[in-house]
């Protein structure tokens, strides 16, 4: 079977091992097969040998959290992403991983108003415990707030889909925050809720495209577009890539995650009181993929005193719908995040932590943390 992948890309692995400390599910398992190393072999074998895609192998694929914390320890430069990518698309079209059942349920993602009713049906499904354990999801709001309504041109604000159902409140802070700047936004028109993100960690890349086309048409000129969840935004920034042309390319160029958009600013925004420590948890797709997390260092230095975790950004396990699909090395995985935030403090009944993704916030918040976005801190602070 030939994989949609870059046979360049494939080759640049030389085996070296440095990504071995950064995988989360070969740091759980030990097994070499669960790692990036591990994986390329198993893919070059069948990708340029002609070897049989087993059960086996697809395990392996699927158990990958696509975290991409191997990306920057790799001195090579392996593009390990776009090679998992390449290989999902095609096992994807092959009916070998991802089945009906997702499918459905990714397609919901795009519809925002039968997202937000679906997920009003879960919360009360929480309430009456209905939804097992197992999918580690901490309580989601039976009521959200109003949706933002737009207040000018300067920047456009993406809201996408799970991010605008299931953490609204973090909008309205955002744009607390961009009001008291004095920056005004515009919000996506149709076809712009949702960014594609999960259908492309799926393998269907075919609806990914499709979705990344309808963004860019729904936040037409050249104003920024400003991103409060680091997976929408690092795959926003990916658009070039995914769709190949030189419109997607300007588009990406255009994408900031909010704490970048933020810290130039951050003189400016003069808070009225100090939130004491606050434990700083880096999404892995704001720091392995946007390479952004400084920024939020910056937007929260004038608030809090920041305390580092010890774990060199270890993945905490949730991986978009990873913590759904993979319950068990989730588990496993956060399991070790835990660890580091108990080391510095996060545990305590004090214990406070900064998240910028809507998934590590509500898988951390699922075991019992008290998970903040750095921008809903922001605005509780001013």
């Amino acid at each position: 079977m030939k994989f949609h992948l870059d046979d360049t890309e494939l080759a640049t692995c030389v085996s070296c091992g440095l990504c071995l400390p950064h995988c989360p599910t070969f740091r759980v398992t030990g097994e070499e097969a669960l790692s990036p190393r591990g994986r390329i072999a198993a893919i070059r074998a069948v990708h340029l040998d002609d070897a049989p895609v087993t059960d086996e192998f697809v395990s392996f694929m699927e158990t990958c959290v696509q975290c991409r914390g191997c990306e920057p320890a790799c001195p090579s430069g392996v593009p390990y992403g776009r090679l998992q990518e390449g290989v999902r698309e095609t096992l994807a079209e092959q009916h070998r991983i991802t089945p009906r059942w997702q499918r459905a349920g990714f397609a919901v993602l795009p519809r925002h108003r039968l997202l937000l009713a679906g997920s009003s049906m879960l919360a009360v499904a929480q309430r009456l415990r209905l939804v097992p354990k197992r999918m580690s999801l901490p309580q989601l709001p039976v009521r959200r707030a109003k949706p933002l309504q737009p207040t000018g041109s300067d920047v456009w604000l993406f809201t996408g889909c799970v991010m605008d159902a299931w953490l609204r409140d973090t909008h309205h802070s955002t744009a607390k925050v961009l009001h008291h700047l004095g920056i005004t936004y515009a919000l996506p028109g149709r076809g712009g809720g949702c960014c594609g993100a999960l259908h492309t960690h799926a393998g269907l890349t075919d609806s990914s495209r499709r979705l990344a086309e309808q963004v860019m048409q729904s936040m037409p000129g050249d104003a920024p577009i400003v991103v409060n969840s680091a997976g929408c935004g690092a795959a926003l920034k990916e658009y070039g890539h995914l769709l190949g042309t030189p419109a997607a390319h300007a588009f990406s160029e255009r994408v900031l995650d909010v704490h970048e958009f933020l810290a130039p600013h951050v003189e400016r925004l003069r808070p009225a009181r100090h939130l004491g420590a606050v434990v700083v948890q880096d999404p892995c797709h704001l720091r392995h993929v946007q390479r952004a997390q400084q920024s939020v260092r910056t937007v929260l230095a004038p608030i809090a005193h920041l305390v580092e975790l010890d774990d060199d950004g270890l993945c905490c396990g949730a991986g978009g719908a990873y913590s759904a699909l993979q319950p068990e090395l989730a588990a496993d995985i956060r399991t070790r995040k835990l660890a580091a935030l108990d080391r510095a403090g996060a545990t305590s009944t004090s214990g406070l932590v900064a998240s910028a993704n809507p998934g590590c916030a509500m898988h951390l918040a699922a075991a019992g943390i008290t998970v903040r976005h750095p921008i809903d801190l922001l605005a509780e602070a001013l």
